[in-house]
């Protein structure tokens, strides 16, 4: 009885190390053939491609002669590109096959849906395909969708540069001709004169506003930088629009201390002396840059305001998670801004009302040249306006370190029409002082 278990042991154990050599034999066979996954790994790729391919700026895709993604950048995908291990992009497919047949490279610029997006945008993209060794084809993909917009940024500058130019030039000519054939009525010499010391202003201001756009683009302002005093910059900006708020009979109104010299008006002194707390406001800047992006603002509402309102400028100190902020706002009553247009004004040449600026002797770069010098300034210029209520425009700068510790800030108000907080604004405002500057 013994034996016989004995021999039936040693049969069971015989059988089972049978077993377990035949399964090492098929695990260790099936291990070397190759899978559907094992022929679209990394070491199909020619030695080095991979790590070439990794540092590239252009989306790479790799495909077999199956068109099945051998390999595939992040920005690939991004792209949409390549969606369930195929390259999705038909005309790229098709290019991709071309090349393996005939192994030419190609290259085309095709122009992609955005993916994410219902507007129907369409990505700019140039496609370049080449053989890579016997097998394998590479597709390159560069995104030009930024090229193409600053490019068309350039030519629509060019454009109206040429025609904004190419109007008081011809005006210029037409009204030399007009004064030559007048030259017996001196009343009608007189007039076309005046037309075209009109248009002759209009010229000056375009070129200088394109030389102010040009250097606050091309000039690094805080090479250059000192602490500057607000209400200096408030005095220059109200004396640049003097005559042109005088004609109006538009009245001036801030809530700072006008320096010496500067601003003085009817009133101004005891106002000044109530707000002397906030003259000690300073930004870190370049002086010239910031009193023309501020002048340029207290303009604008001027020329669009109507005739006997009001203007605000104002000041106050806040507190940012980055360090204190000066904010300036300069508040008008004039037509307003819809909200179609609050979303272009900042654009070169971009008029709200293009009748009222040929009016007003605007040229549409004021905007342009005061959203440069505060992005250039590490700040920003906002607005807030409402159709038939009149608009604030609100510069905000960093404060100069060497004022950061003088206290808490100062409230402000842009105007008598719209004294507190505006509807976007948790933070309410002081009163402008009740004895404003009255322009003559």
């Amino acid at each position: 009885m013994n034996a016989a278990v004995a021999a039936a042991a040693a049969i069971a154990g015989v059988c089972t190390g049978v077993i377990a050599m035949l399964a090492f034999r098929w695990s260790e066979r099936d291990q070397k053939r190759p899978t559907r996954t094992s022929l679209h790994t990394d070491p199909v790729l020619p030695p080095g491609v991979d790590t070439v391919l990794s540092v590239l700026r252009s989306s790479a895709v790799v495909l077999d002669e199956a068109d099945s993604v051998v390999k595939a950048s992040s920005a690939a995908y991004a792209l949409g590109l390549v969606r369930g291990g195929k390259l999705a992009v038909e005309p790229m497919l098709q290019m991709a096959r071309d090349t393996r047949r005939d192994g030419e490279i190609r290259q085309v610029e095709l122009a992609l849906p955005r993916r994410g997006t219902g507007r129907g945008d369409a990505l700019a993209v140039s496609a370049r395909v080449a053989p890579l060794g016997s097998r394998l084809v590479l597709l390159l993909v560069e995104d030009l969708t930024e090229a193409r917009r600053i490019e068309a940024v350039r030519r629509d500058f060019v454009a109206n540069v040429s025609h904004e130019l190419k109007t008081p030039v011809g005006a210029l000519s037409l009204l030399s001709e007009a004064v030559m054939d007048a030259a017996d009525d001196p009343e009608a010499v007189e007039r076309f004169a005046g037309r075209m010391q009109n248009e002759a202003t209009r010229l000056t201001n375009l070129v200088q506003e394109l030389i102010d756009l040009s250097r606050v683009q091309n000039d690094d302002p805080l090479e250059d930088a000192e602490p500057v005093r607000v209400d200096e910059l408030v005095g220059e900006a109200i004396d640049r629009c003097r005559h042109q708020a005088g004609t109006k009979q538009i009245t001036m109104a801030t809530n700072m201390a006008a320096p010496e010299g500067l601003g003085q008006g009817p009133g101004q002194g005891a106002a000044g002396r109530r707000q002397a707390g906030l003259a000690d406001l300073h930004v870190w800047g370049n002086r010239g840059q910031l009193a023309a992006a501020l002048g340029n603002l207290v303009e604008n509402a001027v020329n669009y305001s109507p005739a006997r309102t009001r203007v605000g400028i104002a000041a106050r100190r806040v507190t940012a998670p980055g360090g204190d902020l000066i904010e300036v706002a300069v508040t008008d009553q004039g037509i307003g801004i819809s909200d179609k247009d609050k979303e272009r004004i900042f654009e070169r040449f971009y008029r709200v009302d293009p009748a009222r600026s040929r009016a007003t002797g605007g040229t549409g770069l004021g905007l342009a040249i005061v959203k440069h010098v505060a992005a250039s300034h590490g700040g920003e210029v906002t607005v807030w306006s409402s159709e038939g209520q009149g608009s604030t425009f609100t510069l905000r700068l960093p404060e100069a370190a060497a004022a950061r510790d003088r206290g808490a800030g100062h409230g402000f108000a842009a105007d008598g029409a719209h004294q507190g907080a505006r509807p976007d604004d948790t933070t309410a405002y002081e009163p402008i002082p009740a004895a404003p500057e009255v322009l003559p």
